[in-house]
């Protein structure tokens, strides 16, 4: 069973490129995550190892606005854990920490996978943003419905 969610440590990129290349089948994902280290618009980066393996992997980056927002983006467990829960457990503990710690988080992706782990499609729903608003999520406090423009960090415009 894969070990705690943790921060990414010094000279694992390598391996969290591998995991995206080979999660998404293409560079894509790995473009952007070192578009968003070489920018400054990474905020964080978090691992699941699984003994010397690193199988899950996701990115937050600071949304240029509502200003203190976060965006999470790309997520990935390798294609052989996935279908196991490790996702739905890596952020399950992310969107809990943002209600617990007062934070915002935004996601574009799959609703049906995204509620499942604690996001809320309702609660995106009064969001204006360059992309689809039936794929936006959002985790964070409270329970109202915000009415905010999402400006993305400028490496998602290359995707």
């Amino acid at each position: 069973f894969p070990d705690f969610v943790r921060p990414l440590q010094p000279g694992e990129e390598g391996a969290v490129d591998a995991l995206l290349n080979h999660s998404f089948s293409g560079p894509a994902e790995a473009h952007l995550v070192q578009l968003l280290r070489d920018t400054g618009d990474m905020a964080g980066e978090m691992v699941l190892p699984l003994g010397e393996d690193i199988i899950g992997y996701y990115a937050l980056s600071r949304m240029h606005a509502p200003n203190g927002w976060l965006n999470l983006a790309p997520v990935a467990i390798h294609p052989d854990h996935q279908r196991r829960g490790h996702g739905r457990r890596m952020l399950g503990q992310l969107t809990s920490w943002a209600k617990a710690a007062g934070q915002w988080v935004v996601v574009l992706g799959e609703p049906a996978f995204y509620t499942r782990c604690g996001f809320d499609h309702d609660r995106a729903a009064a969001l204006i943003s360059p992309y689809p608003i039936t794929h936006t999520l959002l985790a964070g406090p409270g329970e109202d419905l915000p009415e905010l423009t999402l400006q993305y960090p400028k490496p998602f415009e290359a995707l």
